[in-house]
């Protein structure tokens, strides 16, 4: 069964890179990735579909920008429809809802503190169907310089909650525990009552997380590794710098 994604709930990452071929180098290195270029010959630009085992993972896109980023898509029905919904919620559409390819169609959005955020009507590509395994994505966080209006924003934008568990601010999607047990993941009430979990944890899917000073609010994207110390070690030797690193 493929894994299929709800309204409101996190579905896609991709990244957007100088150098596509060099980013393929690294990420197929350090995770295992495959990579299917998605764009047709004739079309202009890059996109690969980066593939764990098979599995959709994410994307690679080509840039003008000197800076790599990372994007976070979130899954809607109707693009068009949630793009002035959440215009009129406070949101700026910097480019608004076109289609990529037969894929699906996408819109770019910022939130009133500018962090930008992506949507995703799943045509042919549901989303990411291979997530929380070492070399997939594990979760994507909001900083925040405000927490509050933050909450609030995406409360009204996707019927987000937050729930504050004194070490972090967890994001949850009511129902969206339901949408598992019933298509990817049926066990999974069972499965978490076994192990010390927050009430509504099967309903997760993101966290806030307070701003860096001097920090621009921004969407983090973070992957599940089999051993960080291994991992962050790999990734130093083939290229990257190590900006930090806790417990």
């Amino acid at each position: 069964m493929q894994r299929t994604y709800p309204e409101g709930v996190p579905s896609w990452i991709d990244t957007e890179q100088p150098d596509v071929d060099a980013a393929a180098d690294f990420y197929g290195e350090l995770f295992g990735w495959e990579f299917e270029d998605a764009m047709p010959p004739d079309a202009q630009g890059r996109y690969l579909i980066a593939k764990l085992d098979g599995a959709d993972v994410g994307g690679l896109a080509g840039s003008d920008e000197p800076a790599a980023v990372w994007n976070t898509y979130v899954a809607v029905d109707d693009a068009d429809a949630a793009a002035g919904r959440l215009e009129s919620a406070g949101a700026t559409v910097t480019s608004g809802p076109a289609d990529a390819g037969e894929g699906g169609r996408a819109a770019v959005l910022a939130d009133p503190e500018g962090a930008e955020f992506r949507l995703w009507q799943a045509r042919r590509r549901l989303g990411a169907q291979a997530v929380n395994v070492p070399g997939a994505w594990n979760f994507s966080d909001l900083h925040t310089a405000d927490i509050g209006a933050a909450s609030g924003f995406y409360r009204e934008a996707f019927d987000w909650q937050a729930d504050d568990l004194g070490y972090g601010w967890l994001i949850r999607r009511p129902g969206y525990g339901d949408h598992l047990e019933a298509t990817v993941d049926p066990g999974i009430r069972a499965r978490q009552a076994e192990i010390f979990v927050p009430p509504g944890f099967e309903d997760a899917i993101a966290w806030y997380v307070d701003a860096a000073p001097n920090d621009q609010p921004h969407w983090h994207v973070t992957f599940a590794v089999a051993d960080r110390d291994q991992t962050a070690a790999l990734a130093e030797r083939i290229g990257a710098s190590v900006l930090s690193q806790t417990g």
